[in-house]
């Protein structure tokens, strides 16, 4: 593992953007299955939805219970549904999940007993189906109520704890002794890891270690991480390696909130916010912008 890590900016993601090409259709850029949400947290599921709708994948379809599937559908009319009859996740979508290029799993899940068998059944398929799979909030709470949960993990998966769920899934000592078992973990699974903080820290499989520079506490609010999650998935699902989709969902996603901080303040703006300005973060990357400043007085003068 590197000593020093990379940083990650405009100057390491604009490389591996991919481009759209002008003969395609909407089959050409993937298919993510998000399953997140329940009957009592609906507001998880429409967040991580509405970030891979803004991911530039072809197809998003949620699975959840009714209550979350109704409230997607009022903001999202894009996203295609899938309903599972149970308060929580209970079973897979009826036709499997043979038909998706990437999942976005556990934003608002909940960690009833059956779901943690949905879930299991999931990862299961997942792996044999070598679909690659972003794993947050409760599906990481429920993994972490297994010994051996490294085994579970599908290969090539991106896993993204806060300080709270990494606990539960490790223990640690030192700054240094965490890097180290993380990395073992990233190795074990072939697997990336996204420790979500101020300066969001990346392991890849590989050894790396790369540092995001996006990013402020204006962000430090409920539902930041369920953005992340669908914003990653839907990366993964457009054909991105599990490396590139989480160094630019974690950029994308950091930018946005230093773009409403820059436009607004830290204080007045929530994570539903953030979906409406992911756009700022592809755009900065696209026109090869490296500050915040031009398209943050460019919004302001858009609103005088």
């Amino acid at each position: 593992m590197d000593k020093d890590p990379i940083q990650i900016d405009s100057s390491l993601l604009r490389p591996v953007l991919r481009p759209r090409e002008v003969d395609s259709h909407k089959g050409d850029y993937g298919h993510l299955l998000v399953v997140a949400g329940c009957q009592r947290m609906p507001g998880a599921a429409v967040l991580a939805t509405g970030a891979a709708l803004k991911s530039g994948c072809g197809l998003v379809t949620l699975h959840s219970t009714e209550r979350a599937l109704q409230a997607v559908i009022n903001q999202y009319p894009s996203a295609m549904l899938s309903e599972d009859p149970g308060k929580t996740f209970s079973i897979l979508p009826e036709d499997g999940i043979g038909r998706f290029d990437a999942l976005a799993v556990g934003p608002g899940l909940d960690r009833k007993p059956v779901t943690r068998e949905a879930l299991g059944a999931l990862l299961q398929e997942a792996g044999n189906l070598a679909i690659p799979t972003v794993l947050d909030a409760d599906a990481l709470n429920l993994l972490s109520e297994t010994q051996e949960w490294p085994d579970l993990v599908p290969r090539g998966s991106v896993l993204t704890p806060h300080a709270g769920e990494l606990r539960r899934l490790l223990s640690w000592d030192s700054e240094e002794a965490l890097h180290k078992t993380v990395a073992e973990i990233c190795r074990r699974t072939e697997s990336v890891f996204v420790l979500k903080g101020y300066r969001t820290d990346i392991f890849t499989p590989a050894g790396a270690h790369l540092v995001n520079t996006t990013g402020n506490p204006g962000m430090a609010k409920g539902g930041s991480g369920d953005v992340l999650t669908g914003l990653i998935g839907g990366l993964l699902a457009r054909g991105y390696a599990p490396q590139d989709a989480a160094a630019l969902g974690v950029w994308i996603h950091g930018y946005a909130g230093d773009f409403l901080t820059a436009t607004t303040t830290a204080e007045a703006y929530n994570s539903r916010d953030l979906i409406d300005v992911l756009w700022a973060g592809f755009v900065a990357l696209e026109r090869d912008d490296d500050g915040l400043s031009p398209l943050a007085r460019q919004s302001c003068n858009d609103c005088i």
